[in-house]
């Protein structure tokens, strides 16, 4: 569920406490002992998510549609069968909407309740969006939380939070750069953050 805020307010950033961490390995520990996880399954899947994949796949559904309208408009209307077509889906990524950033609304991803977040597109989600300080602020005030990640917008623009649940995960598609016509996909691609899909940042400017 969206929700749209066009005011500002002022809090101090919190970043993750290690706890959380440490919590992750005890339990990692507990099930291996037990025999219940293989951890060299596990080391390949995050290895796979965390360095194969990372934020790739999302870039190159968002360069495609930066160049290919029809794409676009499958992308918008059925996130999930889009990215499928191009071989994304799987675990963590089932069902995905994606969201497009305009100069009238700006779009940004949260999971309120825990780190929901599509990993075959975006690999594995980073410390702070798992941290309770983004996921409750991120609601609360936006407009703060963007600005501390170097996002400025302008006093007209709208800012849209989509909270992301085990059902649904959201992917944003950024504002296509300006300068960036006639590039390929492949340096388009170079353009777009993991930040930029999230909504946390912007995509960048190609290099003069």
């Amino acid at each position: 569920m969206p929700h749209d805020h066009d005011h500002d307010h002022h809090h101090a950033h919190a970043a993750l406490p290690s706890e959380p961490a440490l919590r992750v390995k005890a339990l990692e520990t507990l099930l291996t002992e037990k025999g219940l996880i293989d951890p060299a399954a596990l080391d390949a899947i995050i290895d796979t998510y965390q360095n194969k994949i990372g934020p790739k796949n999302g870039a190159e559904v968002v360069a495609r549609a930066w160049t290919d309208p029809a794409f676009k408009a499958a992308l918008l209307a059925d996130g999930t069968a889009a990215v499928s077509a191009l071989g994304f889906y799987g675990r963590q990524g089932e069902h995905v909407t994606v969201v497009e950033n305009t100069p009238e609304v700006h779009n940004m991803v949260v999971c309120t309740l825990c780190s929901c977040y599509p990993w075959p597109l975006l690999g594995i989600p980073p410390a702070w969006y798992k941290s309770d300080a983004y996921r409750a602020r991120a609601v609360r005030e936006p407009r703060e939380v963007l600005a501390e990640f170097g996002v400025a917008l302008l006093p007209t623009q709208k800012v849209r939070v989509w909270d992301s649940t085990a059902e649904m995960r959201y992917l944003v598609l950024p504002m296509r750069p300006t300068g960036t016509e006639g590039m390929s996909g492949q340096d388009l691609a170079a353009l777009v953050s993991r930040d930029a899909m999230v909504g946390t940042g912007i995509a960048k400017e190609p290099k003069a």
